[in-house]
């Protein structure tokens, strides 16, 4: 077994093991930190694939329960599909690992890595992304690694790599950072509204502290000494590619040159077909491929010669922006955001407690979600003729990415006893429609009338770079995404960013230019709130009338119990007569969901009434619920039956059974309660003030 050990400034150091594991696959290594370990593998397929623009990669990560000493929750014991977090953990991992294929190298990747062992301190998501990179970098897969990744926390004002589990509860950043040697590939976090210059400095700090896990990944391939396939990596044609640019660069101009997106994309396609006829069949397999290449060098070419971007735009320039608010009249709130040919609809639905979302994390078990925000991307949005499926990885993340924006302004449950659910359905798109996701949803928010506190826009900022020169594109189009160098998605609040999310294709960026970046992103974002504000300037006073009433009503924490009752059965009862859902919460806290006021009120007399003291020397109206030849028992509160004996009766009749009957109603007197705690009645002296009614 071959093992180092990388100290990252934290009292357990980072440790990968490789040699013992899974030696059937390509690469295989063990990486820990603490009590956490996960196993990272990498297989390599036999056979290359047709498609040259793109290594067919796979990254699959799996949590299972057994890791943290658990069984899985629900009626089937056994893991299942992926779970939203091990779909965004892959996610991770893939956008660190996918850059660092050669070009030209088409092989199948298969990237699996499973989790051994969680302690309650360190997140096994960072420990994969190292472990996948260190995988490759030892196997004979060509891979321009080796590559590591941190998580970053800013705790009391300090940077903190790797924090605890306790620690990032308390930390103003939540930043993970991927990187090679001396170069940023990929950043996934949020914030409290962070500052434009902690975030870069969060950034350089993980880089510089990252440092000795490159080098210990350096001296295990060099201790294993596995030779790369590099045979394997088709070179670039570069006779090919001159004829192509010559059959087809200027056609290319002209297509490019179309501001619309379906026209523009139409014309490229026809300027390829015709392309396609002067080639042999034989190379056609891979003129998509150059192609790609040279519609990308010629959009490059035109921004620098011209400063104009496809769509006419000036690189700082942001669409034309249009807002829609509650444009449909059953949903609670929705808000349509429109940004140039990108517009997605919003909708807020709010619910109670039983609808919340059960989670099973490693940290804290079983949890419910109260804000959800779920993101669409119907094949229709981009004139796509196919079935709509099941929601991919892509759509997974985005919405992940813009509820991370918005979370840090859901409000407390005591503030607002709502379940929360935003969907984003994306109409048309055309590059940015995550960060148009998160404007629509704000605004969403603010027509359904949850009090948050302030707005929430977010940008795409992208990076042209030729030679030395460097073009940052702001709200990038989908065109300058997949032709461009990087995307960097920003969002947040006057105050700061609280969501954010870079993917480079270039070999790292200068500090200088990302500070340029985030600026033009923080004026691009502060435009957009503009609009917003104007649009929707603060929350709607009242809920819609379709949403349903929900109260929370405190109640001694030692009493609740008796509102559950044996078995559930007296709150189940209580629901059913009030027609209301009834949730007993922590600290004594009940929350009562209804649909009209008069419910509520309802449920929560009988609620007080159940908890109510028998006093001595107060009347109760009761119902009898036994009766006996020395006296009746009768049912002054819930759960409280007392004994009204004959001889406490004003005018007693001979026979009690020929007079009452189970479910009458009495007025009587506790005039004592016993050693037992069981109130004595009379029908003697009756008050005028009066309990309540049972």
């Amino acid at each position: 077994m071959e093992r180092v050990e990388v100290n990252v400034g934290k009292e357990d150091p980072i440790i990968i093991e490789t040699g013992e594991l899974a030696l059937f696959a390509s690469g295989s290594v063990v990486v820990k930190q603490g009590g956490t370990a996960v196993l990272a593998t990498v297989c390599l397929g036999e056979t290359p694939s047709e498609a040259l623009d793109f290594t067919p990669l796979t990254v699959d990560y799996r949590e299972q329960s057994s890791a943290w000493g658990k069984i899985p929750g629900g009626f089937i014991k056994r893991e299942g599909k992926p779970t939203d977090r091990e779909i965004l953990v892959s996610r991770v991992i893939d956008r660190t690992l996918r850059p660092l294929f050669p070009e030209g190298f088409n092989y199948e990747v298969v990237v699996t890595v499973l989790t051994l062992s969680a302690d309650e301190k360190y997140d096994p998501d960072v420990l994969s992304i190292i472990g996948g990179g260190a995988a490759l970098t030892i196997s004979p897969i060509p891979f321009h690694g080796p590559c590591g990744a941190l998580r970053i926390g800013l705790v009391d004002g300090t940077f903190v790599p790797n924090p605890t589990y306790e620690e990032r509860q308390r930390s103003e950043l939540d930043l993970i950072v991927s990187f090679r040697e001396g170069s940023v590939i990929m950043v996934e976090g949020g914030g409290k509204e962070v500052p434009e210059d902690k975030v870069v400095s969060a950034i350089f700090y993980a880089l510089k502290v990252g440092e000795p896990l490159i080098s210990a990944q350096k001296e295990l391939a060099q201790r294993l000494n596995k030779k790369k396939l590099e045979e394997l990596i088709k070179p670039f044609d570069e006779v090919f590619y001159k004829r192509l640019k010559d059959l087809s660069e200027k056609k290319v101009e002209l297509a490019l040159s179309i501001p619309d997106k379906l026209e523009r994309r139409k014309a490229l396609q026809e300027v390829f077909e015709e392309v396609s006829q002067s080639i042999e069949p034989e190379l056609q397999v891979f003129s998509q491929y150059y192609f790609k290449k040279l519609v990308s060098e010629t959009m490059r070419r035109k921004l620098f010669e011209t400063g104009l971007r496809i769509d006419g735009r000036r690189p700082e320039d942001i669409r034309e922006i249009k807002i829609d608010l509650h444009p449909f009249e059953r949903p609670h709130g929705s808000a349509i955001f429109s940004r140039g040919q990108t517009q997605v609809y919003a909708t807020v639905t709010l619910g109670s407690r039983e609808e919340a979302q059960l989670v099973e994390t490693i940290f804290e078990g079983e949890t419910f979600k109260r804000f959800m925000l779920h993101y669409n991307f119907p094949p229709f949005c981009t004139g796509d003729a196919r079935p709509w499926g099941p929601p991919r990885r892509r759509e997974i993340g985005h919405g992940a990415l813009a509820e991370r924006a918005i979370e840090p302004f859901i409000p407390p449950e005591e503030e607002f006893p709502y379940i929360i659910r935003v969907v984003a359905n994306v109409l048309s798109s055309n590059g940015s429609s995550s960060m148009a996701t998160v404007c629509a949803s704000s605004l969403a928010l603010f027509d359904a009338g949850v009090p948050l506190p302030k707005h929430v826009a977010g940008v795409a900022m992208g990076l042209v770079r030729q030679d030395e020169r460097n073009i940052i594109l702001t709200d990038i189009l989908g065109d300058e995404d997949q032709l461009g160098d990087m995307d960097f998605k920003v969002a947040g609040t006057y105050e700061g960013i609280t969501s954010l999310q870079m993917d480079l294709k270039v070999k790292g960026i200068t500090e200088e230019i990302l500070i340029s970046a985030l600026e033009r992103a923080k004026l691009a974002r502060f435009a957009i709130l503009d609009k917003m504000y104007s649009a929707c300037p603060k929350p709607r006073p009242e809920l819609s009338p379709y949403a349903p009433l929900i109260e929370i009503v405190q109640v001694p924490e030692e009493k609740a119990p008796l509102i559950i009752g044996p078995g559930g059965k007296t709150v189940k009862e209580i629901r059913e007569r009030t027609n209301t859902v009834i949730w007993v919460l922590e600290g004594g806290k009940v929350s009562i969901t209804g649909k009209r006021r008069e419910d509520l009120e309802a449920a929560k007399r009988e609620i007080f009434a159940l908890l109510a003291e028998v006093e001595v020397g107060k009347t109760y109206t009761g119902k009898i619920v036994r009766i006996e030849p020395y006296g009746l028992f009768v049912e002054i509160l819930p759960g409280r039956v007392g004994l009204l004996h004959v001889s406490k009766m004003e005018s007693p009749p001979r026979d009690l059974r020929s007079n009452f009957k189970i479910g009458d109603e009495i007025k009587v007197r506790v005039f004592e309660i016993d050693e037992l705690g069981r109130p004595k009645l009379t029908t003697f002296d009756l008050d005028k003030y009066e309990g309540p009614v049972y």
